[in-house]
């Protein structure tokens, strides 16, 4: 006899689609299997030989956190290439990469946690290295063209999976998880999902993740917008993924719900798919799922929906199809290809924003490159670890031999003197017996535990001479003459022992507190200050009082040894900038757009010894400098592996720069809006509606080319604008223009943008040479938001179409008129209004009606608001006879009509029991035709609906 092949199961079977083989395998999972898989590690289950399962891999420039990788430039680099070719393959070497390290280390996750499309409103943002643009048109092309790269081109099976990152309206490090953004009808549909939407209407998204914040007063993780917008936008399963440990925050920090049971079953039912918390122990989650089970809160219907989404992701990366999985051997890692794309995508992520002329350098050019930045190549917290580096200074040396560079950094040399009259001395140091930070890679670096097994500082007569950094705000670093950083790890002692500053919490700064007739130096990481013992320098416990007062003897400043090496050069170059882990990063928002005053110093040092001077800023954002004195002025972002090869190579002209600035250079802090304000239409934020003048306005930068702009034609037919110019290149070196169309409702009834981004093209065009650029433009795009009929409309009327080299150069210009819909009043007599529809605002937020969906509007602080609705249909006559408001709190309504005196008061004098605990009250009103409203609200009150009657 033979032993009899048991058939293969279903979800085996590759014959089937997708959701069959699905079917099958939830019916074969018992419920608690299920329930396992909701955590970010899914278990295996090897009775049906499935394998264990994580969500997130991070990838945003690069494979991060796993070890050695190819690091490419920051995201907001990325998106100063505004060039969707050159990202897609970035995309595409990242997924290749990813695959090539998951065949080697099973921890390389194949859900990749990328792109970041959060748009770059607010340039003190910590997190601006993220994201790609302030324009949500252009985020979403960047994010769309690394999506498709990460996706690969196969119909059915993906090479990985991303997931976009951070939904929704977020933009702020400080309090993220307990700060609400006030994101109004318009700005939501119109700025912050429009990114969002256009990827993943692209198809090449898996899902996204919310954010920490919560939007009109209610979490992103359970968010109403999950169901009612992202899941509508396409048939396929997206998996929405929580950030880590925000589940938690919803009882722990929001105190949004009372019980973790609550909380996770209202994420569930709002749509998280995979709950990120508590590391890799699921155990908690799983109780939370089982104890909303039983309670009621969950239906197992409601989880077999999250696990759906999952397994769904699962099928399409192969997992259960080995031998037919297209991507399985496709792996390539650090290749010729992949180095030079890398190098490619640095060099197109150079701006170049001012030039009288220095630039590009000639060939025997002597040079003097000084600054913080200058010998750095500085990494990010989603960075991976450098296989390849190349600094400003050794592209120099490269590009015009090191007998015609000088360098000098700029740190202050200083020694520490400590009470006793000794020094701070570095130990020498055996050879370490630890392996390099990061060089193994860890699911979660923030649990990297800083280095042990070099010898603690101590004191001696001479002591050791120290570089000290200011980056800003007093906060310092100081590094041994061996290039190692000071830094404490956990057993508190001070060592020279960090190959940079980073880590979750950074351990390598300080700052210098003045006391008595010195300084404390007080250690930033763990908030305490350094004392002298006799087992080594370390930081003290929180109940000693030994701290040390220390001297600050300065050897040499950095304005000094700037000086000294470039009085002889012929041009100067100031390397400045940010260090990605100090002062604006994850955590941490920037407090100003200055660059820090150490910098300014040596900047102003620079051009004191020699006024062919060239600052090139290498930073995560934007900043606010002085550019006139100054003879050239370019911008790169964090440039990755390749940074200072291709900075030398655009200043050499060796490669013309053709980098664009993804988002508005704003001159002084003062033009900025308060952090936490989202409405980016009342308080004219961005391009789109900032009415100031710019640093350096978005989409500019210049060349070593000149181009001209000919012909623009325009023709409106079958729903979309076709419009085309002719670009010629007017100068004598073979370059690239990108070619930028905007648009201007020239007679709006409601506020819309100065500018607005339709579309972009890059064009490359040698000497005398010309090209046709044609855009084809969908009429929809020409749509505002209608609050007045909770939808979109185009108005009919005059339209600019903007063709130029930036948002302000505009070269040429003709205007369209389009057939849309005519404006029409809102119905207010049978619809009432709802309160969060309103045309314009001040002192008001919105916040959320219920936990789980609508929205009301509250006067900040419990103080008083204002707010404004156009042309409210009143009907004929005295056709409106009373108003009901729906109201919780406590407080008072006033109406009035086109700016007149008040009509009716309406006031809830005792507090309702809760803020969702909502009455109504009525008062007389006659009105009638068509109104502008105002409305005053007074007090701690929340404002759901105005009704009328009549």
């Amino acid at each position: 006899m033979t032993a009899h092949t048991p058939p293969t199961p279903p979800f085996r079977d590759p014959q089937l689609p997708f959701a069959k083989r699905i079917d099958d395998l939830l019916s074969r999972l018992t419920p608690e299997e299920k329930v396992s898989f909701l955590h970010q590690f899914a278990p295996a289950v090897e009775r049906l030989g499935i394998t264990a399962f994580r969500t997130g891999q991070e990838a945003l420039h690069g494979v991060a956190w796993m070890g050695p990788a190819t690091v490419f430039p920051q995201a907001v680099g990325l998106g100063a290439t505004w060039n969707t070719d050159l990202v897609r393959r970035i995309g595409d070497a990242v997924s290749k990469e990813v695959r090539a390290m998951r065949a080697r280390d099973e921890r390389v996750g194949l859900n990749v946690w990328s792109p970041t499309v959060n748009l770059l409103r607010h340039p003190l943002w910590g997190r601006n290295e993220e994201g790609y643009s302030e324009d949500p048109r252009l985020t979403s092309a960047i994010a769309t063209a690394y999506t498709h790269g990460l996706r690969g081109d196969h119909p059915t099976y993906w090479r990985t999976a991303p997931v976009l990152k951070h939904w929704l309206a977020h933009n702020n490090e400080t309090g993220r998880d307990v700060t609400s953004s006030s994101v109004r009808p318009r700005v939501l549909h119109e700025y912050d999902l429009r990114a969002f939407r256009g990827c993943v209407e692209a198809g090449a998204v898996a899902g996204v993740m919310p954010a920490y914040n919560l939007v009109n007063g209610r979490p992103n993780h359970v968010s109403p917008y999950l169901r009612a917008h992202l899941r509508a936008w396409t048939d396929e399963d997206l998996l929405v993924c929580s950030d880590a440990g925000a589940p938690s925050n919803l009882v722990d920090s929001e105190h949004y719900f009372d019980t973790h049971e609550e909380a996770t079953a209202a994420a569930l039912v709002a749509g998280v798919d995979s709950f990120t918390d508590h590391g890799t122990d699921g155990s908690k989650i799983v109780a939370r799922v089982a104890g909303a089970l039983e309670r009621g809160l969950l239906t197992q219907a409601d989880v077999d929906a999250a696990v759906r989404r999952q397994l769904s992701v699962r099928f399409r990366l192969g997992e259960f199809d080995p031998l037919y999985d297209p991507h399985a051997g496709t792996g390539e890692f650090d290749s010729p290809a992949h180095r030079a794309l890398a190098g490619e995508a640095a060099e197109q992520a150079v701006v170049l924003l001012r030039n009288d002329g220095v630039l590009p350098l000639a060939a025997d050019t002597r040079i003097a490159v000084v600054g913080l930045l200058a010998d750095e190549c500085k990494l990010d917290w989603y960075s991976g670890t450098l296989l390849h580096r190349s600094t400003p200074l050794e592209g120099l040396y490269e590009r015009f031999g090191a007998e015609r560079v000088e360098f000098a950094e700029g740190v202050d040399r200083v020694l520490l003197r400590t009470s006793a009259g000794t020094f701070l001395k570095v130990p020498a140091a055996p050879e370490a017996t630890e392996e390099a930070f990061g060089a193994q890679g860890a699911l979660d670096p923030a649990l990297l535990a800083g280095r042990t097994d070099l010898p603690p500082l101590t004191t001696d007569a001479t002591g050791t001479e120290l570089a000290l950094a200011d980056w800003g705000e007093g906060v310092l670093t100081l590094r041994a003459p061996d290039g190692r950083y000071l830094s404490v790890a956990e057993d508190g002692f001070l060592r020279a022992s960090a190959d940079q500053p980073g880590g979750w919490v950074v351990q390598e700064t300080f700052r210098l507190e003045p006391h008595a007739n010195g300084h404390l130096l007080l250690h930033l990481g763990t908030g305490r200050p350094v004392c002298v013992a006799a087992d080594g320098v370390r930081v003290a416990g929180p109940d000693e009082e030994n701290s040390e007062v220390v001297e600050v003897v300065v050897v040499e400043s950095g304005e000094d040894a700037v000086t000294r090496v470039t009085a002889g050069a012929d041009v100067v170059v100031v390397v400045a900038g940010n260090d990605p882990h100090i002062n604006g990063r994850e955590t941490e928002d920037r407090t100003t757009l200055r660059l820090p005053a150490h910098q300014e110093r040596l900047l102003a040092a620079a051009r004191a010894a020699n006024p062919r001077t060239v600052l090139a800023l290498v930073s995560a954002y934007p900043y606010a400098i002085e550019p006139g004195p100054l003879s050239a002025v370019l911008w790169t972002a964090h440039g990755g592996q390749a940074a200072g090869t291709a900075l030398a190579r655009v200043l050499a002209g060796d490669v013309c720069p053709s980098g664009r600035l993804p988002q508005t250079w704003y001159a002084d802090d003062a033009d900025l809006p308060d952090l936490l304000d989202y409405d980016v239409i009342g308080s004219r934020q961005t391009y789109l509606y900032f009415e100031g003048t710019p640093l350096f306005p978005f989409g500019h930068g210049l060349s070593y080319a000149s181009f001209s702009y000919a012909d623009l034609a325009v023709r409106v037919e079958d729903g979309t604008a076709h419009v085309s110019c002719t670009v010629t290149n007017t100068g004598d070196v073979t370059a690239d223009e990108v070619a930028q169309l905007y648009t201007r409702a020239v007679d709006p009834s409601v506020t819309r943008p100065r500018r607005e981004l339709l579309d972009h093209r890059r064009v490359t065009l040698a000497p005398g040479a010309s090209a046709e650029v044609s855009f084809a433009v969908p009429l929809s795009a020409f749509a505002f938001w209608d609050v007045a009929q909770g939808r979109w409309r185009t108005e009919s009327g005059p339209y600019d179409l903007l063709v130029g080299a930036s948002s302000a150069d505009v070269r040429l210009r003709t205007t369209v008129t389009l057939e849309g819909e005519p404006a029409t009043p809102r119905p207010v007599l049978r619809r009432g209004l709802e309160a969060a529809d309103f045309d314009e605002q001040s002192g008001v937020e919105i916040v959320d009606r219920t936990k789980v969906s609508r929205d009301a509007v509250t006067p900040v602080a419990g103080g008083t608001g204002e707010l404004l609705y156009r042309a409210c249909d009143f009907g004929t006559g005295a056709g409106t006879t009373g108003v009901t408001v729906t109201v919780a709190g406590s407080g008072t309504v006033e109406l009035s009509l086109d700016g007149g005196p008040a009509l009716a008061t309406l006031t809830v004098g005792a507090p309702t029991p809760g803020p969702y605990d909502y009455v109504t009250v009525d008062a007389a009103l006659t009105a009638g035709g068509v109104r502008d409203l105002r409305l005053g609200l007074r007090g701690p009150l929340r404002l759901a609906h105005v009704g009328f009657t009549g």
